[in-house]
């Protein structure tokens, strides 16, 4: 059997990354019956069927699908060699995919310290909801509430817990009337009908044996970043993980008004596919984001 050409390949690689023929055409400068053609010999060669052609999009076949990865690494191998011969190293490269509130503030707020500690290294950011496509985003590793993904090594790495958190001066109006939370206005999360389970407000005064008195509606947030900017703010009480207000608890922008918490039910898990594993720089910011993630819930401020 002929080996399929190293052209026809990068033909298929280019369309299985970016799902269409006609990009794929763009990004190699040839035309996209150029692209269906090659691809055609090489699925006539190996003998399977590597796209289906749906409504002029290219998706994967799972033999497509089994090949990509595999395909992608080969290729940002030999564009590696090629770089250290002509003396042009490019940086390494670490895609990065964790819930959205954690990309807008917890841990874009950090990388620099990475950076910092372990050199210069091109990331690629990604705010995502499980679940997440790790070979067609190429995504080296995954931080997410909860063990979503059993096809790839996952490892739990700390449970938190949630916290009534507030502006100190809100916190203030409390202890003037009596009572935990007497009178302050609470800020709900809203996480949506595909959104995790996390404790509510009624979860939390029914663990802490406190009456709620009146109904408080309050602001709503559909994210515990936006949740718990509003808190910071003063615009009342938000219900927030250890991970996302430790900090703000630590340097005097939030207290907690009652001492009670509820432990979240799953705990935050970490998914590396075997592909990246072994990687130095997927292994260095796999030890730096555990201690990160560990230190927050942790904090002593917290307890």
């Amino acid at each position: 059997m002929a080996l399929p050409s190293l052209r026809g390949l990068q033909a298929f690689e280019a369309a299985a990354r970016t799902g269409s023929f006609a990009a794929a055409a763009d990004e190699l400068s040839v035309s996209a019956a150029a692209v269906s053609q090659l691809i055609r010999t090489i699925e006539d060669q190996i003998g399977r069927k590597l796209f289906h052609r749906v409504n002029r999009r290219a998706v994967l076949t799972e033999a497509g699908v089994e090949m990509l990865p595999r395909l992608s690494m080969a290729f940002q191998e030999i564009g590696a060699v090629s770089r250290e011969m002509s003396g042009d190293a490019l940086r390494p490269r670490l895609v990065v995919s964790v819930p959205p509130s954690m990309a807008m503030g917890w841990l874009s707020q950090r990388l620099a310290g990475f950076v910092e500690s372990h050199g210069a290294v091109d990331i690629s950011l990604r705010g995502d909801d499980d679940p997440v496509p790790f070979d067609h985003e190429l995504i080296d590793i995954r931080l997410s509430y909860g063990p979503h993904y059993r096809e790839h090594p996952t490892e739990e790495i700390a449970r938190d817990a949630v916290f009534p958190v507030c502006a100190p001066e809100l916190a203030k109006m409390a202890t003037a009337v009596g009572g935990p939370l007497a009178g302050l206005p609470l800020i709900h999360t809203d996480w949506g009908p595909t959104g995790a389970s996390f404790p509510s407000w009624r979860n939390w005064f029914e663990a802490a044996d406190v009456q709620p008195g009146r109904a408080r509606r309050g602001l709503s947030a559909n994210s515990s970043r936006a949740a718990l900017d509003l808190a910071i703010s003063g615009l009342g009480v938000a219900l927030a993980q250890g991970v996302y207000c430790a900090e703000a608890v630590e340097d005097g922008r939030l207290v907690r008004p009652a001492a009670s918490s509820i432990a979240l039910r799953q705990t935050y898990c970490l998914t590396i596919p075997e592909r990246s594993a072994r990687r130095d720089v997927v292994v260095a910011f796999r030890d730096w984001l555990i201690k990160e993630c560990r230190r927050a819930v942790g904090s002593p401020a917290l307890r």
